[in-house]
């Protein structure tokens, strides 16, 4: 009877040292959280035209042309390079896109940017981009914002399957046609 208690004891407290050691650690909100935005951008909508999953650096008193240099290639947000989804084919920038999924780099300019599709996945930022991935490369139009955005944003506006694609930071925002 003895052996069996003390069994059961030892049985007992290796449960829960072992519920213990597995514990999740959960970690704090990431200083650039992730994001997403979806065309259209209703929920209840289940026949989506895109979707682009991004980070949100924020600007915290820094120079925009510092964090995305002009003429070199930007991972257009923050950690991983953003990633986009076209669920039909499309035109992009006025350029034929198959569905499917895609890495989105941008190379910032005065007037425009040069906005770019990729084959490339699960890239971090922009380090190992390679311009032979390259499925278009299209030019974003720029102009001013109503507002200044403290972090980077991107969304989707337009009406039926005539959209354009916005990335907004600072008073900048970029913008691509997509059409379905």
């Amino acid at each position: 009877m003895r052996k069996s208690i003390l069994s059961i004891v030892v049985f007992a407290v290796a449960l829960v040292s072992s519920n213990n050691a597995f514990a999740q650690d959960f970690k704090d909100l990431d200083k650039s959280p992730m994001d997403a935005a979806t065309y259209p951008a209703s929920y209840r909508v289940s026949d989506k035209l895109a979707k682009v999953i991004y980070s949100r650096p924020q600007l915290k008193g820094r120079d925009l042309e510092k964090l995305a240099p002009k003429g070199k290639v930007w991972r257009t947000g923050a950690n991983e390079a953003v990633e986009i989804t076209f669920y039909k084919d499309v035109t992009f920038g006025g350029k034929p896109v198959k569905a499917g999924t895609y890495t989105l780099f941008t190379i910032p300019g005065d007037s425009e940017w040069t906005v770019i599709l990729s084959t490339a996945k699960n890239v971090w930022g922009a380090y190992f981009y390679n311009e032979s991935e390259d499925v278009v490369r299209v030019k974003g139009e720029v102009s001013k914002g109503k507002k200044n955005l403290e972090a980077f944003t991107m969304a989707f506006d337009g009406k039926d399957n005539d959209a354009k694609l916005y990335m907004g930071w600072g008073n900048l925002v970029v913008s691509v046609p997509v059409k379905g």
